[in-house]
């Protein structure tokens, strides 16, 4: 009896987080960008999904992610389905518009969402429109009402790349609510054995270490990467440093270097490319520069600084690179590295809250990455990597063999889907 009350009562507490969760977007959307596309996005959505699904015939597989990072851990997973089952449907949903408003195009999937906020009622209508015969929650997000209705049903439900660590609330004393939570999953396919130890140890045995789709998706764009010829004709044969999705902090820590830098090209893919960044990251050059959009034989020729001020460039950007920055570490966190490593190039990042990207500390471990606090550090590290040839093709070769090593996930992950019976 006891047991059950409590249980109730975190219920409760939960309906109400979710409830103030959106009554906070709505108050915020007339100032917000973000919150606008979250509360817009979802109106009708439910109607919408069902105009859409009204006559559909087809076997539905679910894949659920929350932003941007999640759908690229899920991407080569969705791919490999489309392959292998080409008469199943893949329904794709996000929670957050920054993976939304970048992916709703996305052509592996064939139906794509955001997803309706946590209620009974909602998770109830949602799956009795899409009726998936599975159900795949990437890495992140585990929102009680849908993974329950899944479980009720008999849907055979799936995480894959989670990655765990013991500040959450589900290894806590009190988080007995979020721990049953987790036990709804029919299986989990984690990127490391930390994160299958602390899931055994709160019972949950159905856990397997598959790695990091991303690792595959990285490897797949090197293989066959876009060219951009004003960009070779830019770099010209001389070393290349390329700066990846960098925020004003990271700028503060690089300008000193670029417009010190003599014979050295750069590229520099700001993460917002608006006009208002992009001109702040203009006016602290001190070399000529042009933007891609407007660049043109002679404008890169003439340039020591390339800005890429559009969107679906950089992972392919990192083929003409001898050294990358990857910026994101002083702000929300650090973007993708693996895009610049699987191309062989030794990174250089900021070193806060690494603990949340595992391929980072690992690979500083290793001696492919290299992480600063201080513009000093940063001085040493960009010295080393673009005057020492040796030292830079050795950090190079970790780099290539650490990608090796790591490649496999999705069809480890595949394996076990595509004979799963529930």
């Amino acid at each position: 009896m006891g047991f059950l009350f409590l249980w109730r009562m975190n219920e409760l507490l939960y309906n109400i987080g979710i409830f103030f969760y959106g009554t906070t977007i709505r108050l915020a959307a007339p100032f917000n960008v973000k919150a606008r596309q979250f509360l817009t996005g979802r109106k009708g959505l439910l109607d919408r999904i069902a105009n859409d699904f009204r006559n559909n015939p087809s076997e539905i597989v679910w894949f659920h992610c929350a932003s941007l990072g999640e759908f690229e851990q899920g991407r080569p997973v969705m791919e490999a389905f489309k392959n292998d089952f080409p008469k199943k449907k893949i329904l794709l949903t996000f929670f957050s518009p920054s993976g939304y408003e970048l992916r709703k195009n996305y052509p592996g999937a064939d139906f794509i969402y955001y997803l309706p906020l946590d209620s009974k009622s909602n998770a109830k209508r949602f799956l009795e429109i899409t009726q998936p015969s599975m159900v795949i929650f990437v890495k992140y997000e585990f929102w009680f009402h849908y993974l329950n209705e899944t479980k009720k049903r008999g849907i055979p439900l799936f995480c894959i790349s989670a990655l765990f660590n013991p500040k959450q609330r589900f290894f806590k004393p009190n988080g007995g609510f979020f721990r049953d939570i987790l036990k709804k999953f029919d299986h989990f396919f984690v990127q490391n054995e930390a994160s299958k130890k602390l899931l055994n140890d709160i019972g949950i045995q159905k856990v397997s270490i598959a790695g990091d789709t991303r690792f595959d998706r990285v490897l797949a764009t090197a293989s066959n990467p876009k060219a951009f010829p004003l960009v070779k004709q830019f770099t010209n044969d001389r070393l290349t440093v390329v700066i990846g999705s960098c925020w004003p902090a990271d700028m503060a820590f690089l300008f000193p270097i670029i417009n010190q830098s003599g014979n050295i090209k750069f590229i520099i893919a700001p993460h917002n490319i608006g006009e208002s960044h992009i001109r702040q990251v203009e006016e602290g050059l001190k070399l000529p520069f042009t933007r891609i959009t407007e660049a043109n034989e002679t404008s890169v020729s003439n340039s020591g600084v390339l800005i890429i001020n559009n969107i679906g460039m950089l992972s392919s950007l990192y083929q003409y690179g001898d050294v990358a920055y990857i910026g994101g570490a002083f702000g929300d966190g650090l973007h993708n590295i693996l895009e610049a490593v699987t191309f062989g190039l030794p990174v250089v990042f900021g070193n806060n809250n690494l603990e949340k990207f595992p391929e980072s500390t690992a690979l500083v471990e290793k001696g492919g990455a290299f992480s600063f606090k201080t513009q000093e550090e940063i001085n040493q590290y960009f010295n080393q990597l673009t005057t020492d040839t040796a030292f830079r093709a050795k950090a190079s070769a970790i780099c290539l063999k650490f990608i090796e090593e790591n490649t496999g996930a999705t069809a480890k992950i595949m394996q076990t889907l595509s004979t799963w019976k529930s």
